[in-house]
């Protein structure tokens, strides 16, 4: 029987990287830096996924849009400034190898900025490993569906051959809107009961449950 689907779409943060809790601190640092109220780690946490505006935005619901730009620099100034990069999830390497061995063609869908998802591929040593990238500083952010429509464009594919794989209701939800399948990982950003609210093929916990899902189907 031939395969369901010719691409496999990936988000960065909580599905490939294990960065979700450094990325939530980056967020309280940079409203501590600016006198702000300081979210709690759960909150930050939850926003992971969202471009960065929105993101911060949902945190400081109340800050000036005229001052919002100081509050984006202050993340970025302590996220570029960490001293250790965030690593992959063990298993994340033979997950890849397999896929790519079964022929499908690889690509990213994130909340990153491009700087820093480049900054991620190269710490990480995954640079060229995927086909294309998408991330949510050149298109619309998730959970509008147009990152998964331009790379459906730029791929040659239709957008019910790709299938989604994230942390967030924003990635199962963006696949929904696109008419993209969906698997959710429970290891991430979002807890599973907030996951259960989307039609994901399934919830798995762990890159080596991952690896077995394809194995098996």
């Amino acid at each position: 029987m031939p395969q369901r689907f010719d691409v496999v779409v990936f988000d960065w943060d909580g599905t490939l990287a294990d960065s979700t809790g450094p990325i939530a601190t980056c967020m309280q640092a940079a409203c501590r830096d600016l006198g702000l109220p300081i979210p709690t780690i759960a909150q930050a946490k939850h926003v992971i996924g969202l471009g960065l505006d929105d993101a911060l935005g949902q945190l400081v619901p109340g800050f000036p849009p005229d001052q919002y730009s100081r509050l984006v620099d202050a993340y970025r100034r302590n996220y570029f400034a960490r001293p250790v990069p965030h690593p992959l999830y063990e298993g994340i390497d033979a997950l890849l190898a397999h896929l790519e061995g079964e022929g499908f063609t690889l690509a990213v869908a994130t909340g990153k900025s491009r700087p820093g998802l480049e900054r991620s591929l190269v710490e990480t040593g995954l640079q060229g490993r995927f086909s294309a990238l998408r991330t949510a500083d050149l298109t619309a952010p998730k959970p509008e569906p147009h990152m998964l429509y331009e790379l459906a464009d730029e791929l040659g594919v239709k957008p019910a051959r790709m299938l989604m794989i994230g942390d967030t209701s924003y990635d199962l939800d963006m696949a929904q809107r696109a008419g993209s399948a969906s698997l959710g990982v429970t290891y991430g950003a979002h807890p599973i009961t907030e996951l259960q609210r989307w039609p994901a093929l399934a919830l798995i916990d762990s890159p080596q449950a991952l690896l077995h899902w394809f194995q098996t189907n």
